[in-house]
């Protein structure tokens, strides 16, 4: 099995590239998506983040834009939240490795992959990238945030530049999708011609 790590920083463009690998057959394990079900209605992260963060979470679970106003720019709040957080989506990523260890690809879809200590499961690093103009276009599109908020999150995000440095195979999303979409094929390809027997 392959294992494709896929990252970017904030509005790069990673969610549609991983749907992208979706779309192609690669199983895909989106910790986004396992953070947002633990933190929702019922989640199991809602009661520990409540007494945590008094005043953060609702009947329909965690209230993000609240739990983001107690923790951003307060690294000790943060490090509070990461120690709930990370051990769950630890769990659960390893059982996603388990339910699809037939597969000859998989991709990990991880925020923070290079942020973070290295994974000793990650075979290939994807960076999705785009020109800063784009990414602050997109961020700042979103719901509720601020460009103090979006400020704060780069502020927590290896740069861009880096991050491509450190990339096995680099998409870069500020194209069309369909050119975006040729990228991931050719990354596919690649991969699958690498783990064929010479």
């Amino acid at each position: 099995m392959i294992v494709v790590g896929l990252t970017g920083s904030i509005g790069m463009g990673k969610t549609t590239v991983a749907a992208m690998f979706a779309d192609a057959g690669i199983p895909v394990f989106d910790a986004d998506a396992v953070v947002h079900v633990l933190q929702g209605p019922g989640g199991a992260l809602v009661q520990a983040i409540e007494i945590a963060f008094p005043g953060s979470t609702t009947a329909d679970g965690v209230d993000r834009l609240k739990l983001a106003a107690q923790v951003f720019g307060d690294p000790a709040k943060l490090k509070k939240l990461e120690s709930l957080v990370h051990p769950a989506v630890h769990a659960a990523r390893t059982a996603f490795l388990e339910d699809h260890h037939a597969a000859s690809m998989v991709l990990l879809d991880i925020p923070l992959l290079l942020e973070k200590e290295p994974l000793p499961d990650i075979d290939v690093v994807v960076v999705v990238s785009a020109a800063p103009d784009v990414q602050r276009e997109r961020v700042l599109a979103r719901p509720g945030m601020t460009v103090e908020r979006f400020e704060q999150i780069l502020g927590r995000q290896m740069p861009d530049a880096d991050k491509r440095a450190h990339a096995d195979y680099v998409i870069d999303t500020g194209t069309t999708i369909a050119a975006t979409r040729a990228q991931v094929r050719e990354v596919i390809a690649c991969l699958i011609s690498r783990s064929r027997p010479s």
